[in-house]
Protein backbone atom coordinates (compact mmCIF):
# COMPACT_ATOMS: atom_id res chain seq x y z
CA UNK A 1 0.00 0.00 0.00
CA UNK A 2 1.04 3.52 -0.54
CA UNK A 3 -0.08 6.71 1.50
CA UNK A 4 0.58 9.69 -0.52
CA UNK A 5 -0.52 13.44 1.66
CA UNK A 6 -0.35 17.09 -0.02
CA UNK A 7 -0.32 20.51 2.47
CA UNK A 8 1.27 22.18 -0.45
CA UNK A 9 -1.86 24.60 -1.49
CA UNK A 10 -5.04 25.54 -0.63
CA UNK A 11 -6.20 21.77 0.51
CA UNK A 12 -5.10 18.87 3.02
CA UNK A 13 -5.18 15.50 1.29
CA UNK A 14 -4.88 12.40 1.53
CA UNK A 15 -5.20 8.79 -0.35
CA UNK A 16 -4.23 5.30 0.47
CA UNK A 17 -3.88 3.19 -2.59
CA UNK A 18 -2.74 -0.25 -3.04
CA UNK A 19 -1.45 -1.02 -6.87
CA UNK A 20 -4.48 0.66 -9.12
CA UNK A 21 -7.28 0.50 -6.41
CA UNK A 22 -8.33 3.40 -4.37
CA UNK A 23 -8.56 1.93 -0.91
CA UNK A 24 -9.62 5.32 0.60
CA UNK A 25 -9.14 9.48 -0.31
CA UNK A 26 -10.01 12.62 1.28
CA UNK A 27 -9.46 16.54 0.73
CA UNK A 28 -10.17 19.04 1.98
CA UNK A 29 -10.57 22.73 1.65
CA UNK A 30 -7.88 25.02 3.75
CA UNK A 31 -5.21 27.64 3.90
CA UNK A 32 -3.68 26.82 7.07
CA UNK A 33 -4.55 24.24 9.91
CA UNK A 34 -3.38 21.54 7.50
CA UNK A 35 -0.83 20.75 10.80
CA UNK A 36 -4.05 20.10 13.23
CA UNK A 37 -5.64 18.26 10.62
CA UNK A 38 -3.44 15.99 8.63
CA UNK A 39 -2.75 13.52 11.32
CA UNK A 40 -5.74 12.92 11.98
CA UNK A 41 -7.02 12.42 8.35
CA UNK A 42 -4.24 10.27 7.74
CA UNK A 43 -5.83 8.42 11.00
CA UNK A 44 -9.13 8.39 9.30
CA UNK A 45 -7.95 6.75 6.06
CA UNK A 46 -6.20 4.15 7.89
CA UNK A 47 -8.51 3.21 10.38
CA UNK A 48 -8.86 -0.63 9.89
CA UNK A 49 -5.41 -1.05 8.17
CA UNK A 50 -1.89 -1.54 9.84
CA UNK A 51 0.82 1.14 9.20
CA UNK A 52 3.08 -1.76 8.56
CA UNK A 53 1.58 -2.80 5.44
CA UNK A 54 1.94 -0.12 3.55
CA UNK A 55 4.99 -0.36 1.26
CA UNK A 56 5.63 4.34 0.41
CA UNK A 57 4.87 7.08 1.64
CA UNK A 58 4.27 10.11 -0.69
CA UNK A 59 4.40 13.41 -0.09
CA UNK A 60 3.99 16.85 -2.01
CA UNK A 61 7.13 18.82 -2.01
CA UNK A 62 6.35 22.22 -3.71
CA UNK A 63 6.48 24.87 -4.87
CA UNK A 64 3.59 26.42 -3.05
CA UNK A 65 3.04 27.41 0.77
CA UNK A 66 6.49 27.60 2.57
CA UNK A 67 4.50 26.68 5.75
CA UNK A 68 2.15 24.35 4.27
CA UNK A 69 4.81 22.04 2.30
CA UNK A 70 7.33 21.33 4.98
CA UNK A 71 4.17 20.47 7.43
CA UNK A 72 3.03 17.21 4.77
CA UNK A 73 6.44 16.88 4.06
CA UNK A 74 7.88 16.78 7.65
CA UNK A 75 4.76 14.04 8.46
CA UNK A 76 5.88 11.87 5.82
CA UNK A 77 9.42 11.91 6.65
CA UNK A 78 8.58 11.20 10.32
CA UNK A 79 6.15 7.88 9.22
CA UNK A 80 8.76 6.84 6.04
CA UNK A 81 11.45 6.81 8.77
CA UNK A 82 9.33 5.03 11.67
CA UNK A 83 8.22 2.29 9.25
CA UNK A 84 11.70 2.14 7.01
CA UNK A 85 10.25 2.84 3.61
CA UNK A 86 10.70 4.67 0.85
CA UNK A 87 9.56 8.59 1.11
CA UNK A 88 8.65 9.86 -2.41
CA UNK A 89 8.43 13.21 -3.05
CA UNK A 90 6.21 14.63 -5.86
CA UNK A 91 5.80 17.83 -7.64
CA UNK A 92 2.48 19.74 -7.33
CA UNK A 93 2.98 21.13 -10.41
CA UNK A 94 3.04 17.51 -11.98
CA UNK A 95 -0.10 16.47 -10.03
CA UNK A 96 -2.13 19.23 -11.03
CA UNK A 97 -1.89 18.33 -14.63
CA UNK A 98 -2.06 14.71 -14.13
CA UNK A 99 -4.54 12.81 -16.19
CA UNK A 100 -5.24 15.83 -18.72
CA UNK A 101 -4.33 15.13 -22.12
CA UNK A 102 -3.08 17.88 -25.04
CA UNK A 103 -1.65 21.12 -23.70
CA UNK A 104 -1.74 21.37 -19.79
CA UNK A 105 -0.73 24.47 -17.88
CA UNK A 106 -0.19 24.28 -14.17
CA UNK A 107 -0.30 27.63 -12.71
CA UNK A 108 -0.33 28.70 -9.48
CA UNK A 109 -0.79 32.19 -7.76
CA UNK A 110 2.68 32.93 -6.20
CA UNK A 111 1.34 36.53 -5.07
CA UNK A 112 3.05 39.38 -5.45
CA UNK A 113 2.27 39.46 -8.91
CA UNK A 114 3.75 35.97 -9.82
CA UNK A 115 3.31 32.41 -11.39
CA UNK A 116 4.70 29.23 -10.03
CA UNK A 117 4.19 27.35 -13.83
CA UNK A 118 5.05 24.01 -15.50
CA UNK A 119 3.70 23.31 -18.57
CA UNK A 120 3.18 19.52 -20.52
CA UNK A 121 1.98 17.73 -23.34
CA UNK A 122 0.20 14.66 -22.58
CA UNK A 123 2.03 14.29 -19.50
CA UNK A 124 5.10 15.24 -20.80
CA UNK A 125 6.77 18.47 -19.43
CA UNK A 126 7.91 20.73 -21.97
CA UNK A 127 9.72 23.21 -19.29
CA UNK A 128 11.02 22.68 -15.45
CA UNK A 129 8.98 24.56 -12.74
CA UNK A 130 9.20 27.99 -12.37
CA UNK A 131 8.38 31.09 -10.79
CA UNK A 132 7.78 33.90 -13.31
CA UNK A 133 6.00 37.25 -13.30
CA UNK A 134 2.50 36.92 -14.58
CA UNK A 135 4.17 38.87 -18.07
CA UNK A 136 6.33 36.64 -18.62
CA UNK A 137 4.24 33.47 -17.91
CA UNK A 138 1.52 34.84 -20.51
CA UNK A 139 4.70 35.18 -22.77
CA UNK A 140 6.05 31.62 -22.14
CA UNK A 141 2.20 30.07 -22.27
CA UNK A 142 2.10 31.45 -25.85
CA UNK A 143 5.50 30.47 -26.64
CA UNK A 144 4.55 26.59 -26.17
CA UNK A 145 0.98 26.40 -26.59
CA UNK A 146 1.01 25.71 -30.13
CA UNK A 147 -2.83 24.36 -31.54
CA UNK A 148 -5.39 22.50 -30.62
CA UNK A 149 -7.04 21.81 -26.67
CA UNK A 150 -5.40 23.48 -23.85
CA UNK A 151 -6.39 23.15 -19.81
CA UNK A 152 -5.26 25.92 -17.92
CA UNK A 153 -5.30 24.31 -13.95
CA UNK A 154 -4.76 25.63 -10.82
CA UNK A 155 -4.94 28.98 -8.56
CA UNK A 156 -2.88 30.96 -11.23
CA UNK A 157 -5.17 29.55 -14.32
CA UNK A 158 -7.79 32.85 -14.12
CA UNK A 159 -4.54 34.74 -14.51
CA UNK A 160 -3.76 33.97 -18.12
CA UNK A 161 -7.17 32.69 -19.47
CA UNK A 162 -7.41 36.19 -21.27
CA UNK A 163 -4.18 34.18 -23.47
CA UNK A 164 -5.90 31.08 -24.29
CA UNK A 165 -9.91 32.62 -24.25
CA UNK A 166 -11.08 28.76 -25.52
CA UNK A 167 -9.18 27.08 -22.70
CA UNK A 168 -10.45 24.83 -19.99
CA UNK A 169 -9.81 26.79 -17.18
CA UNK A 170 -10.01 24.33 -13.25
CA UNK A 171 -8.70 25.52 -10.28
CA UNK A 172 -8.94 23.24 -7.47
CA UNK A 173 -7.91 23.69 -4.33
CA UNK A 174 -5.15 21.57 -4.58
CA UNK A 175 -3.76 18.19 -6.50
CA UNK A 176 -6.09 15.26 -6.84
CA UNK A 177 -4.14 13.34 -4.20
CA UNK A 178 -4.62 10.12 -5.44
CA UNK A 179 -2.89 11.66 -8.48
CA UNK A 180 0.09 12.17 -6.46
CA UNK A 181 0.00 8.95 -4.98
CA UNK A 182 -0.10 7.48 -8.57
CA UNK A 183 2.78 9.59 -9.68
CA UNK A 184 4.48 8.22 -6.43
CA UNK A 185 3.92 4.67 -8.05
CA UNK A 186 5.41 5.20 -10.53
CA UNK A 187 8.78 5.81 -9.34
CA UNK A 188 11.49 3.47 -9.87
CA UNK A 189 13.83 2.25 -6.77
CA UNK A 190 16.04 3.70 -5.82
CA UNK A 191 13.92 6.69 -4.81
CA UNK A 192 15.53 9.75 -4.97
CA UNK A 193 15.80 11.94 -1.66
CA UNK A 194 12.19 14.15 -1.13
CA UNK A 195 13.14 17.59 -0.84
CA UNK A 196 11.92 20.94 -0.93
CA UNK A 197 11.40 22.60 -4.16
CA UNK A 198 11.49 26.24 -3.32
CA UNK A 199 10.90 28.47 -6.06
CA UNK A 200 11.75 31.69 -4.65
CA UNK A 201 12.90 32.63 -0.99
CA UNK A 202 10.32 33.12 1.64
CA UNK A 203 8.77 36.06 2.87
CA UNK A 204 9.55 35.19 6.96
CA UNK A 205 12.29 37.44 7.92
CA UNK A 206 14.48 37.42 11.29
CA UNK A 207 14.35 40.73 13.74
CA UNK A 208 16.59 43.13 11.56
CA UNK A 209 15.35 42.11 8.49
CA UNK A 210 17.45 39.20 8.04
CA UNK A 211 16.63 36.94 5.62
CA UNK A 212 16.71 33.16 7.27
CA UNK A 213 17.34 31.31 4.20
CA UNK A 214 20.08 33.61 2.42
CA UNK A 215 23.79 32.36 2.36
CA UNK A 216 26.29 32.74 4.77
Amino acid sequence: MLLAVDTCLDACSAALVDGETVLAACSEPMSRGHQERLALMVEELMAGRSFADLDRVAATIGPGSFTGLRVGLAFAKGLASALSIPLVGVGALPALAAGRKGFVCAAVDARRSQIYLQAFRDGAPLMAPDALAVETAAARLAELAGDGPATLVGSGAPLLSPLLPDAVVETPNGPDPVAVARLALAVRDPVPPARPLYLRTPDAKLPGGIDPYAPA
